[in-house]
């Protein structure tokens, strides 16, 4: 569909959900979350689109999630009163334009009235907006996991980036998301979700560092290599997106680190949709910046970025 090019366009976030303890405890993400959350209410958004990690159809194209009360799946390691009572809020409303844009861009799309939602997507919801979240909706992936086919979704849902839709969307992932790397004991053991006796493996690390510079090209401008930068907010200096954002997070997953990282794909197709939605004609000056970062389970990076501004 066609884009007003003079007409401003809302950011985009590509946060990292990390364990099911990220709703309960206290991080550097969850205060990022809040601080993204405050400042889309502030702008007056009315709709929150998501793609997750955690639902994925063997149906061509993908799922629209249409239930207009879904439940919530049980967290585990977490106080129920932490999230029991708060209230979803689907934007049932929102599905018809999303299909349209999704056939437009030729991509199958089917509504789903029973689908209940996943704490990838409402974890984030709860720590964003803890008065209650925007009207929102939630996208499936293809359990293909091809990367291009979830770049080319976020693509068609572009044109509602535009500031008169009121509309913020968000990727829900993981920067570095592999459970097979992760040391459980002090999670199962102490409740600990962030302890850690040794530094992360160098095979994270690598690429962690990889998908930094994907999205915040030239930070090093403002935080030199040889200092120290965790704890810090990461800026590119350089735009970020346009048809080199597509080309680079798709390339990511050809990474020698990449499955190391992430043993299975579900978890990089967030960044995928994110690399669509801020991959086209007119998105190259889109500043990207890590706004938060917390390492839990030794290995897992949990890395929160926006791309673009109000």
């Amino acid at each position: 569909m066609a884009i007003d090019k003079t007409e401003p366009m809302n950011p985009v976030h590509l946060f990292s959900h990390g364990s099911t303890m990220m709703l309960g405890e206290e991080c550097l993400s969850g205060d990022y979350w809040k601080k993204c959350g405050d400042e889309a209410l502030a702008q007056g958004i009315e709709h929150v689109v998501m793609m997750g990690a955690h639902w994925a159809t063997s149906l061509p194209g993908i799922l629209i999630s249409a239930n207009p009360k879904p439940e919530k799946s049980p967290v585990a390691y977490v106080d129920p009163a932490k999230y029991k009572s708060y209230k979803l809020n689907p934007d049932v409303g929102m599905v018809p334009t999303i299909k349209s844009h999704l056939e437009a861009g030729g991509i199958t799309a089917t509504a789903d009235p029973t689908f209940n939602w996943i704490h990838d997507t409402y974890l984030i919801l709860i720590r964003m907006f803890p008065g209650g979240s925007p009207p929102t909706t939630l996208l499936s992936m293809n359990h293909s996991y091809d990367p291009h086919f979830h770049m080319s979704v976020g693509a068609a849902l572009r044109p509602l980036r535009e500031k008169k839709h009121k509309t913020l969307f968000v990727g829900s992932g993981g920067a570095v998301h592999n459970l097979y790397r992760n040391i459980w004991e002090p999670m199962f053991l102490y409740r600990d979700n962030f302890a850690r006796v040794n530094p992360p493996g160098s095979w994270a690390l690598d690429f962690r560092q990889e998908v930094i510079d994907t999205i915040c090209p030239a930070y090093e401008e403002e935080v030199p290599m040889e200092k120290a930068s965790y704890g810090k907010k990461i800026v590119g200096k350089k735009g970020c997106g346009g048809l080199m954002l597509r080309r680079k997070a798709t390339s990511l997953m050809k990474h020698p680190m990449y499955r190391e990282a992430h043993a299975t794909d579900d978890h990089f197709m967030a960044t995928m949709f994110v690399a669509g939605l801020c991959g086209g004609e007119g998105d190259e000056d889109m500043r990207g910046e890590m706004g938060a970062e917390d390492w839990e389970l030794t290995n897992m990076c949990n890395a929160q970025f926006t791309l673009g501004a109000y």
